[in-house]
């Protein structure tokens, strides 16, 4: 399905993912004249990885304050997901809504008999039927994908390298005589560089469920409008930046935060406009 050679991408960008935390731990055992702790980074690591993999779905919807609806409830959210899971030939997932205003929509879970998808209130009043399906089809293909997983591990991973960092930055590596410039220089380095590795990869998988979404509704033009009526929405009515809702906003189908230039920058979702513009290519002809 990728015609970006999107999971070759996230694979090599993951090797230097671990390879930033393995470095960091050998510059750590170098100083401290041992090599425990790379596998302690190793074993923090890959135990950070299995905790956020398992409580993914928990952690996002309880972030979100989303509650279960009934087929009664949101008929049409359940007809929309049931053709599309039927049409992939996976499991019907549980479907959640969060009271938010912002327009948006999330799917967790490790896998897809343990999937959720969330879409808010905002997102449900501001988008017609046909839009609706294509932001449900993209968070599909990210349980189809195991995107939460990747998202998980990539967190994970970064979050061990700024711990790193920041016992570097405190204790210097554990030696009296370790250079302190080229410490310094790694602990905040690290962290930083592990930061743009996560964000690429987030932005890797975004693309993918762009164009995996669109190819199972077979509707790229109407992903396109809902992704253009969602960032003009956001800019109306964005989340607040707290922290539980930062840590789940990489989730989400769009940056749910008001933001100038330096913050989409940083982003963890590609620009809009760019996507807007691959579902139109996808399509074969501009939107609208």
């Amino acid at each position: 399905m990728h015609q970006h050679h999107n999971g070759l991408k996230t694979v090599a960008l993951f090797g230097v993912l671990w390879a930033v935390l393995l470095g960091l731990g050998a510059v750590i055992g170098v100083g401290m004249r041992s090599s425990a702790p790379i596998w302690i980074m190793a074993l923090i690591g890959v135990g950070t990885t299995a905790y956020g993999y398992w409580n993914s779905d928990k952690i996002a919807i309880r972030a979100m304050q989303a509650y279960p609806v009934t087929e009664a409830e949101a008929p049409e959210l359940y007809r929309i997901v049931r053709e599309l899971s039927v049409r992939a030939g996976q499991p019907m997932p549980a479907i959640y809504l969060s009271p938010a205003m912002t327009p948006n929509a999330f799917a967790t879970g490790r896998n897809p008999k343990n999937a959720a998808v969330c879409c808010t209130a905002g997102m449900l009043q501001l988008l017609d039927g046909r839009e609706i399906r294509g932001v449900l089809g993209h968070e599909l293909m990210h349980v189809y994908n195991r995107d939460i997983l990747t998202a998980s591990v990539a967190a994970a991973v970064a979050g061990v390298i700024t711990s790193a960092g920041q016992f570097m930055l405190f204790f210097g590596g554990g030696r009296r005589n370790s250079n302190p410039l080229a410490m310094i220089a790694m602990a905040l380095l690290a962290p930083f560089a592990a930061s743009l590795i996560q964000m690429a990869i987030s932005r890797t998988r975004e693309y993918d469920a762009d164009e995996d979404g669109s190819t199972l509704t077979g509707d790229p033009l109407g992903l396109a409008s809902a992704l253009r009526k969602i960032e003009q929405g956001v800019q109306l009515a964005p989340l607040p930046q707290e922290q539980k809702l930062v840590n789940a906003s990489h989730l989400m189908i769009a940056n749910p935060f008001r933001g100038g230039a330096m913050a989409k920058m940083f982003s963890t979702h590609p620009p809009m406009k760019e996507r807007i513009g691959r579902l139109e290519r996808m399509a074969g002809r501009p939107l609208g």
